[in-house]
């Protein structure tokens, strides 16, 4: 992990069809940008994840924690990444629904 990006990003929560709920972070602009040229370039390398996700290190406050961003489409139709933030993230910060939440990716 050599790749770092900090942003600021609102809190959203997505509601599955089985009713349970995850909290997501939505990645855009030159963040996104950069998620995207280290996956494409570990694609090329043979290192390629599943779903086109990128494995991070992320921190939020005082909280570090190994997950994955995954590609998606904004509403405008523009690239992003989302990255879930698990319940003892949002405990541990003390994050809610709609939050500006800073945080940095190492990649």
């Amino acid at each position: 992990m050599d790749e770092q990006v900090s942003c600021t990003a609102r809190l959203w929560r997505w509601t599955g069809g089985n009713g349970g709920t995850w909290h997501f972070l939505s990645l855009g602009g030159e963040p996104a940008e950069a998620l995207a040229a280290t996956a494409l370039m570990r694609r090329l390398e043979g290192l390629g994840r599943g779903f086109g996700s990128l494995r991070v290190r992320a921190t939020i406050g005082d909280t570090t924690w190994q997950t994955s961003v995954f590609p998606q489409k904004s509403e405008d139709g523009s690239a992003e990444w989302i990255l879930p933030v698990k319940a003892a993230v949002r405990k541990a910060e003390d994050l809610a629904e709609g939050d500006e939440t800073a945080l940095t990716l190492r990649f």
